[in-house]
């Protein structure tokens, strides 16, 4: 019912814009149409046609735009896990006192610095190392 409701509204729409375009011819329209149903027809054949063309553009342009945001979830999806992974690596890497830092420059909103990534990943040998070092 809605469908039918915009379709109707859409034709009479329409309508009034090719009427508007044809301003010289729109006389000549609205005297065909009144003389004859066989013009109406005409018409309003060449106006569902007009309709049908612009859906099916609309329809291969939201296609198009829909395979181009499938295509980049996709690979955020993947960069995504990737870097859940990352995460994931770098965290059970990092001493308490990393993580505590990291924690602290996440509150103050200051983004920790790029060195200090690998850093993370260096200083736990050392730790252990010491740990062990005190135990033996």
């Amino acid at each position: 019912m809605a469908m039918d409701l915009g379709v109707y509204q859409l034709r009479h729409f329409s309508i009034s814009f090719l009427s508007s375009l044809l301003a010289t011819e729109n006389a000549s329209v609205r005297i065909d149409s009144s003389s004859s149903g066989a013009s109406v027809v005409a018409i309003d054949n060449k106006i569902e046609q007009a309709m049908d063309l612009v859906k099916s553009h609309l329809m291969y342009a939201v296609r198009e735009e829909v395979e181009v945001l499938k295509e980049q979830i996709k690979e955020l999806i993947e960069k995504n896990s990737q870097l859940e992974q990352e995460n994931s690596l770098l965290k059970t890497l990092a001493s308490p006192e990393q993580l505590a830092q990291f924690q602290a420059q996440l509150q103050t909103s200051s983004p920790p610095a790029a060195t200090q990534t690998p850093g993370a990943a260096q200083p736990p040998a050392q730790p252990v190392s010491q740990s062990s070092g005190s135990t033996a």
